[in-house]
């Protein structure tokens, strides 16, 4: 399939407008529904956002508190988002999107709940978005409702950039809203900064394995059908206490009509069109910085693996974390924060973090930023992420002739 086929927005599988046709049409009738139009701007230097970040006081901070909800109006319906903050300067969102059987409150609670988190979102606006029907509360989708496809899903997020007049955004994505997020990256490469990818798995469902999901549904309960989904082996087999309160959470909190259509409906997803044969300006890959993150003996452990092998290794992290369950955000909020701050050093936002386990104030980037800025070596690390700081980067991978970055985790 061609280059121009690859991003379908119907919910037909054999669209041939071309992928620029699409999004002219797209951002043309997201321009009809709100005055506000996108401006087109280069994007800073690096050296440009480390002036930015560094000039910053406790007065232009974000403030802590005051989460608003919004019901966004998009070409394939309406979008619950929550949001704390408003655009600051060139600065991008941090926009989250949640696995199937959570919404962000359940997904990332506790991530962003975690001190070294929250050090972070004070200079950045915040902005979760719930997929159709699947935030607390919801009204159920009425009989007959086709649920968005996951293309579509990606074809919503214009639409909330716009409205709050996000000049780009970088996203933090688990599971099925990893998915999407990376969908959405590679339609609107000059919407997206950056990308934290937990859980994804780039390829679709063979007939076999939805065959087996089928039956499976039929004789579980649907919490039950989605919890493997999220949880490692060894955590359903403890039946630990996260899983017992994921599994009533799930039921009670969230409309079970609803999450069958979306659960459905990412069953039913197609591979993420992804490679990086050829030389990379040409690849048909993810073109901004991504870090990769899935917990050791996850279920989605072999899908992040294989699009690892999809990406560009001098601008991708693979993150691995010990003793993190199937959902690194939820058992290890500390670890996972803590990587994305130098995530985000590298890209030259945050010039000074605190660290209080070395000095007990700011350190400066320079000294601390090594995981994030570094594309020229493979590490691995079967202690702690403080042996991250001080261990060599000097592997390169022969086989590609290009380096790779990959870390390992543990507490």
């Amino acid at each position: 399939m061609g280059p121009g086929l690859f991003w379908n927005f119907s919910s037909k599988a054999n669209c041939s407008v071309p992928q620029s046709l699409l999004q002219t049409m797209l951002l043309s009738r997201m321009a009809g529904m709100k005055e506000q139009q996108f401006t087109e701007e280069k994007p800073l230097l690096q050296e440009q956002r480390g002036q930015d970040t560094e000039m910053e006081n406790c007065e232009t901070l974000m403030p802590t508190g005051d989460w608003k909800e919004h019901d966004i109006e998009t070409p394939y319906g309406m979008l619950h988002v929550v949001i704390r903050g408003a655009p600051k300067g060139n600065k991008p969102a941090i926009l989250t999107y949640h696995d199937v059987g959570l919404n962000h409150k359940l997904c990332f609670n506790s991530f962003f709940h975690n001190e070294d988190m929250q050090e972070i979102t004070k200079h950045f606006v915040v902005c979760h978005v719930d997929a159709p029907g699947q935030q607390i509360g919801a009204s159920q989708m009425p009989q007959g409702y086709q649920y968005p496809t996951m293309d579509q899903l990606a074809g919503m997020l214009p639409s909330v950039v716009q409205h709050f007049g996000f000049k780009s955004i970088v996203g933090i994505g688990v599971g099925a809203g990893a998915y999407i997020l990376a969908k959405f990256a590679l339609v609107f490469p000059d919407l997206v900064e950056g990308l934290v990818l937990l859980n994804i798995d780039p390829n679709g469902k063979g007939w076999i394995d939805w065959a087996t999901g089928k039956l499976s549904g039929l004789t579980s309960a649907l919490p039950d059908t989605v919890l493997p989904h999220l949880f490692s082996q060894e955590e359903l087999m403890n039946n630990t206490e996260l899983v017992q309160s994921y599994r009533q959470q799930i039921n009670n909190t969230i409309n079970q009509v609803n999450l069958q259509l979306f659960w459905n409906m990412y069953n039913s997803r197609r591979d993420l069109e992804m490679n990086r044969t050829g030389t990379i300006i040409n690849a048909k890959t993810l073109k901004c910085p991504v870090m990769l993150v899935v917990g050791d003996n996850a279920p989605a452990e072999e899908g992040v693996v294989e699009c690892n092998s999809k990406l560009d290794p001098t601008n991708t992290t693979f993150l691995k974390m010990a003793d993190s369950g199937g959902l690194p955000q939820l058992t290890q909020p500390g670890k996972l924060s803590e990587a994305f701050k130098y995530f985000l050093q590298g890209m030259g936002y945050i010039a000074y973090v605190k660290d209080r386990r070395l000095s007990g104030g700011p350190v400066p980037s320079a000294s601390m930023t090594r995981l994030a800025r570094s594309r020229t070596a493979s590490l691995t690390s079967g202690s702690s992420i403080e042996s991250s700081r001080i261990r060599g980067f000097t592997h390169t991978d022969s086989n590609e002739g290009q380096v790779s970055h990959a870390m390992e985790v543990s507490c």
